[in-house]
């Protein structure tokens, strides 16, 4: 997947409908199949970038070996 910015339009202007449709306490929102489909595939492509930036951060920490060091002074500074 490329690594460029997000267009999250589609997102922004559904956000700012729904919020204009509970300001005036409409029942419910209507989207054309153009926004809707817009919405959908800005969806997809939001939640794909989400789950390879999730691999990523996996894959970097399966990396990285955590060391942990234990002393044992057999109670003496108790």
């Amino acid at each position: 997947m490329e690594n460029k910015n997000l267009n999250t339009f589609a997102i922004q202007k559904f956000i700012k409908q729904v919020q204009s449709a509970e300001n005036s306490r409409a029942k419910d929102v209507t989207l054309d199949i153009a926004s809707a489909k817009n919405l959908a595939f800005t969806l997809g492509i939001v939640m794909a970038r989400l789950h390879e930036d999730l691999e990523t951060l996996i894959k970097k920490q399966e990396n990285t070996e955590e060391q942990i060091e234990v002393r044992l002074d057999g109670g003496n500074t108790w």
